[in-house]
């Protein structure tokens, strides 16, 4: 909060000088009314009255604006404006009258009726404020705040009602009793107020407020009570005091906003004190009328023990509510502590319920697949799973459910924000038996990068770096791969005649020959079939489910194609190839391996044989 926004500068509280001002306004105040005539001090009463009613209005705008963030906040300063600016137009108005009038002691309904207004403007606001809390927590805000307005209603009654029913007409009785409601009414709004966690301001400024409306609602009755005078003087200053503080508690407010900020909005606490101050005051009282009645030796046993087991209680209920917070704050920090790991870890965690909804999703999912958490709970977990890869997330459940509590793990993708794909390695656990948790939940870690160069490397491992074929290893993964009952045709493929264009055209020529040979191999394998250079110039062609007339079919094809001459850069070249050919059961790979090897040299010999006889 800037302090030009609200015109001060973060000061402390004692050091203000609005505040300092009032104080010694109140002090000379004393020496004042108690010398000054009554007619004197009936003028200054309301002539003060006025002003203190104009500066709350003030000081209530100042602080609607340096809550402006806070919907709940602003509203009630705003009430507060009214009402200060209802008083003051009340006040006011008795102000004028009493200045020309001083011997005028009554009250008029002008002001009466504007000060009703203005207050009750300030307790609906605060009677409609949200209280908080849910369940038993309410419950517990609820048995509190009868608690302490049950220990407001008692003072209001020794000190207020039972006097005017017992010895006023009907008009003052029933004068007290509205008034007994009205007190009531406004303490039960102010206790809503602080207990909902989220009043607009500081708790010293409200206790300061608190003690002056409890000295403008029965202050004077109470001193009357306590003194056993009936000064008008004494009666001026007991009002003119506690509404000295209500406005001082508003200045108050506004300096700690500009030192630490608007007063944040907090949960609402899980117990108070006020209650137990309520009984402790209430049993305070108790002492009091009972010296007033001087009561007896066996009355004030009974007082006594009543008062020292109400103090056992009281003292043990609180030192519960200590242990309790205390419990209650480990418990915050810890999950503090918890929420702070998950907020930064890498890994997405996700619980998921036996119908596949995700629960819960951690942060991370924005790092990880560039969604909000908020966009991935609540749907189906295998709707973001590629489709091919669903039926392993099925398997992961299936293994999940036969053996719950145990981590099983799987790897599977699913789609990124950007259209791209991850790979992500999950571990799971079902902790459907856990209560607190009620789920299955995962961890799954983006193994993307880790995948890629994994799979580059099984790549390299499995073919041929110049003419990207498969390799001797891949050819025996797809032997060992193919069940023994099928068939499979193999054929051995032995260039003729590339050792004389390696040695007349070079190295490099004899590669760009080994690239050609490689893809018309691979064309005329098609999708089925695989083309494997086994090294140098020999190569092999798998056909799974080829019988022996199909594969010396495609040898044939073969041999025409690598016939046809080869372009290089220095001009085409022709090479020749022997193609044996064999199948057989994909059990028996070795014999098939042997006998298409015999295959391809009776192929090569009978071509040597032609060429001779040319």
């Amino acid at each position: 909060m800037e302090a030009t926004r609200v015109g001060i500068k973060a000061r402390r509280p004692w050091a203000d000088p609005v505040l300092v001002a009032m104080a010694a306004v109140t002090v000379a105040a004393f020496p004042w009314f108690w010398f000054a005539g009554a007619p004197s001090a009936v003028v200054s009463s309301w002539v003060l009255q006025f002003g203190l009613d104009f500066l709350t209005a003030a000081l209530a705008v100042r602080l609607s604006r340096a809550t402006a963030g806070s919907r709940y906040a602003r509203r009630f300063w705003r009430a507060v404006i009214l009402a200060g600016a209802s008083c003051t137009i009340g006040d006011g108005y008795q102000a004028v009258r009493v200045i020309l009038n001083p011997q005028d002691k009554a009250t008029s309904i002008v002001q009466t009726g504007f000060v009703v207004v203005g207050m009750s403007s300030v307790v609906l606001t605060m009677l409609a404020h949200p209280l908080g809390g849910s369940g038993r927590q309410r419950l517990r805000l609820w048995l509190d705040t009868a608690t302490a307005l049950t220990g407001i209603a008692v003072f209001l009654w020794y000190f207020s009602v039972a006097t005017v029913l017992t010895t006023g007409d009907r008009p003052q009785r029933y004068a007290g009793a509205a008034t007994c409601a009205v007190m009531l009414l406004i303490a039960f709004a102010l206790l809503k107020f602080v207990m909902s966690g989220s009043a607009p301001f500081s708790r010293a400024p409200a206790l300061l407020a608190c003690i002056g409306l409890a000295g403008t609602g029965f202050g004077s009755t109470m001193v009357t009570t306590l003194t056993g005078t009936n000064d008008p003087r004494m009666t001026f200053l007991t009002q003119l005091v506690p509404c000295m503080l209500t406005t001082a508690s508003l200045r108050f407010q506004e300096v700690l906003t500009v030192a630490t900020g608007p007063a944040p909005a907090s949960p609402a606490r899980q117990s108070s004190r006020l209650p137990y101050v309520a009984v402790a005051v209430t049993q305070v009282l108790l002492v009091v009328v009972l010296l007033k009645l001087h009561a007896d030796i066996r009355v004030w046993g009974v007082a006594v023990g009543t008062l020292v087991i109400t103090t056992l209680v009281v003292g043990r209920q609180l030192a519960a509510f200590h242990d309790n917070e205390r419990l209650l704050a480990e418990r915050d920090r810890q999950r503090e502590w918890f929420g702070s790991l998950v907020q930064h870890s890498s890994d997405v965690t996700l619980v998921v319920g036996g119908d596949g909804l995700i629960r819960y999703t951690s942060p991370a999912s924005r790092r990880v697949l560039g969604v909000d958490p908020s966009r991935l709970t609540g749907t189906l977990l295998g709707t973001h799973a590629l489709v091919e890869d669903r039926p392993r997330l099925d398997a992961l459940f299936a293994r999940l459910a036969a053996a719950p509590g145990v981590d099983v793990n799987a790897q599977l993708r699913m789609r990124h924000a950007d259209g791209s794909l991850r790979w992500l390695d999950i571990v799971g656990a079902d902790l459907s038996d856990n209560p607190s948790v009620d789920g299955i939940v995962l961890n799954a870690r983006d193994i993307t990068e880790a995948r890629a160069l994994q799979d580059e490397l099984r790549h390299q491992a499995t073919h041929d770096g110049l003419t990207g074929l498969g390799n001797r290893t891949l050819l025996d993964q797809k032997l060992r791969g193919t069940p023994a009952g099928d068939v499979l045709g193999i054929l051995l493929v032995d260039l003729d005649g590339f050792k004389p264009i390696n040695d007349e055209r070079g190295h490099h020529a004899g590669d760009q020959v080994l690239v050609a040979v490689a893809h018309r191999l691979g064309v005329l394998a098609g999708a089925g079939g695989s083309a494997i250079r086994l090294g140098g110039d020999e190569f092999a062609v798998l056909l799974p489910g080829a019988a022996l007339a199909a594969a010396e079919s495609l040898a044939t094809l073969i041999t025409e194609s690598l016939a046809e001459p080869i372009p290089l850069l220095g001009g085409p070249v022709q090479v020749g190839a022997s193609v044996g050919a064999a199948s057989g059961p994909a059990g028996d790979a070795e014999q098939l391996l042997r006998e298409a090897d015999a295959a391809m040299y009776r192929v090569k010999a009978e071509r040597r044989s032609h060429a001779h006889a040319r």
